[in-house]
Parts: structure tokens; sequence; C-alpha cells
């Protein structure tokens, strides 16, 4: 069965109801780090089930609660999802071996507040980074990725922008 999957990053501590309504459409919420404070996981899992990992701002109670790295498989793609994990032919130090002995179909990452999707044809892999969908940050625009995981296939991507930081979300 078909899983709608909502993809955000670097909250650095903020959400607001326009998040939660995208959040609402999913039937999983991942976050790729720099969640920033509880009241974010606790408010995306009180609507459905979320997976995260914990960034480089994330202090100890984050930490404990969430890994550095997921690697699971859902609908049939294996997925790994870290927060500084680079990107294709610009892997950090710590994914760069791993991923080039065990490739995932789905490598996630956030930190750069860049939204980017990209192939990986060296490796067959997809490689997605929402951007940051917070309002703290470098970034200009607030950005996340809704997609659809089915029978092994990534699919029907889509781009959802917040528009620039401190205006709101078009739909």
């Amino acid at each position: 069965m078909a899983k709608s999957i909502l993809l955000l990053s670097d909250t650095h501590g903020y959400i607001d109801e326009k998040i939660l309504k995208w959040a609402s459409k999913a039937d999983e919420i991942w976050h790729a780090g720099d969640i920033g404070d509880h009241k974010v996981c606790d408010a995306l899992a009180e609507i459905k089930p979320l997976r995260a990992v914990y960034g480089n701002i994330d202090g100890h109670e984050l930490r404990s609660e969430f890994p550095l790295n997921q690697r699971f498989t859902l609908e049939g793609v294996d997925v790994w999802m870290t927060h500084i994990g680079g990107y294709p032919n610009r892997y950090s130090r710590d994914v760069k071996d791993k991923i080039k002995e065990n490739p995932p179909k789905l490598f996630i990452s956030g930190h750069s507040h860049i939204l980017k999707v990209m192939n990986d044809k060296k490796l067959g892999l997809l490689h997605m980074n929402p951007g940051a969908i917070g309002i703290h940050g470098f970034h200009v625009k607030r950005t996340m990725l809704k997609f659809i995981l089915d029978d092994g296939k990534i699919k029907d991507l889509e781009v959802i922008d917040f528009g620039n930081r401190g205006k709101s979300a078009t739909s």
C-alpha cells in the first residue's frame, strides 16, 4: 500500500499551523534534523507517525530520543536519513565510504538549508534535501518535500514552497 511522506528539515524550534496542515495530509512525517525544540516533534507526532534524526544544533534530549542516522525500508524503498550527509559527488566524510559500500535507494540529508533533489547515477540512488522550513538561518526560501513511496518506487514528488521567510505558504 502506497505511503505519502512529508519530508522537512531545519525547523530550528519553529512550527506553525501551515506546517501542521501539510503534515496532516501525509501518512508519515520525516524530519532530517536540526529540530531545535521538542515541541516541534511533539506537534508533528501528534498528527502522524514521525521518523527523525538529530542535527548539529540539537541538544541532549533530542539526541537521546532520535539517532544520528536512520536506515529503514518502507514500501520496498531502502531509505537512509541523516542530517549532515552532503550530496552526490560531495558526500560528507562520515557518510562517503558507507554509502559507497551499501547505497540506499533514497538518501536524505538536511543541514544546508538548500532544497536539492538529484540522482546519483554512480550509486543508483536519489538524494533529497528538503531545504529549511524554519524561520531561523541563512536561507531565503522556506521549503519542504512531499512524495509517495509505492512498491519500490519514489513518485509524485512535490516541492512545498512557503516563499521567503516571513511570508506564508501559497496553499
